[in-house]
């Protein structure tokens, strides 16, 4: 077994009295003394700081930046080479049969796109990039120098422009280069919470100087990745090998909007991306599945794995819980999961089994709760 690796405000969370746990092959702060209940509702009132350094940071260049666009599009159904200068863009890289390999952010800076992907598929993403890409002129350049912390919640914006006002200024989806402690750094205005906040790459050597200053704004406290999970659940976002996998596409996942028109049938680009046949055709006819949101009834939690049944006995299971707990600020248990198309309606009841007892679910809209993004 590998040992674990460690990010570089590995030292910081022992000091902060952090509970260390096993996550992507790295050590991560799973919770803090404050607990993940508290770190949860506080993120969703002040701010809250996470280490997300084991996320993979990626380089593209070449001589024609549209070009490299162009390249990428072959591996992503989404349209890159549509994307405006400082801004960034929600993707996905799918496989020959439709399924979802990974789901990444892509950055437009320019001379280069700068791609954050997830910590469990990074060498899997770097390898598909070069292969795909390498042929074709591009450089792929792997980060391994650089941290990545996200700040999040109302007071995220006021807590950053403490260190620089400049960030004031972005929206949603920005992206910019700006001075922060001392360091240069990259900022978007993104996050993985649903609530308004920054995602910072720095260099690893200027990381915790950076997230002290942070902790020292008003406001402002440390959040691990207990609180991280509820938290993007309640958002309704999808956590990969979790909501989508190899076995999900874009449309039964819910994620039709990633995919521009332009790279859909009738675009100036359309297909033209692995699995291209299967998800423009899900376009025209729909999915046979749907990921949903699910809202059990009482206060028992319905966790990833519960099978969901049409009726509450009898029959085989029409669908799964891929993600689910309790929601503090909704105050109950919430969930996401696939059933049938024909009962993804909010509104429709199935019910999920639960310890042999079939308990009923209300399928929902997502998010569970309202994204307050600074558009």
């Amino acid at each position: 077994m590998d040992a674990l690796k460690r990010t570089p405000l590995y030292e910081l969370h022992q000091s902060l009295g952090a509970k260390m746990v096993p996550f992507a092959g790295y050590e991560m702060p799973v919770q803090y003394p404050l607990g993940v209940l508290k770190e949860h509702l506080h993120t969703r009132e002040a701010a809250g700081l996470f280490d997300v350094s084991h996320m993979g940071q990626v380089i593209l260049r070449g001589d024609d930046p549209e070009a490299v666009a162009l390249a990428l599009e072959a591996l992503v159904p989404v349209s890159v080479a549509g994307l405006k200068e400082d801004r960034q863009r929600y993707a996905l890289f799918t496989n020959d049969e439709g399924g979802i390999e990974d789901d990444l952010m892509i950055a437009n800076r320019g001379d280069h796109l700068f791609l954050v992907v997830n910590a469990a598929c990074k060498e899997a993403d770097v390898a598909r990039l070069r292969a795909g890409l390498e042929p074709k002129g591009v450089t792929v350049e792997y980060l391994e120098d650089r941290a990545l912390l996200a700040l999040q919640g109302p007071g995220a914006e006021a807590a950053l422009a403490a260190l620089n006002p400049a960030v004031r200024e972005m929206r949603f989806m920005d992206v910019a280069t700006v001075e922060l402690a001392g360091a240069e750094a990259w900022v978007s205005r993104s996050g993985y919470t649903g609530e308004d906040g920054y995602e910072i790459s720095v260099p690893e050597t200027a990381a915790e100087e950076l997230a002290r200053a942070l902790l020292d704004q008003a406001g402002v406290e440390p959040i691990g990745l207990g609180a991280r999970d509820s938290l993007r659940l309640e958002a309704g976002l999808c956590l990969y090998g979790h909501d989508i996998d190899t076995t999900t596409t874009p449309v039964a996942a819910s994620l039709p909007w990633a995919i521009q028109k332009v790279r859909r049938k009738g675009g100036d680009r359309e297909g033209g991306f692995p699995g291209a046949e299967v998800v423009l055709a899900e376009f025209e006819t729909g999915a046979a599945t749907a990921r949903v949101g699910l809202k059990p009834e009482g206060r028992a939690p319905m966790r990833e794995g519960v099978a969901l049944y049409e009726s509450d006995a009898g029959g085989e299971p029409v669908g799964k819980v891929t993600s689910g707990g309790f929601g503090p600020t909704v105050g109950g248990p919430v969930a996401m999961g696939y059933v049938p198309a024909a009962l993804s309606e909010p509104g429709t009841r199935v019910f999920g089994e639960v310890r042999g007892k079939r308990l009923p679910v209300e399928v929902v809209k997502l998010p569970f709760v309202t994204q307050t993004y600074k558009r």
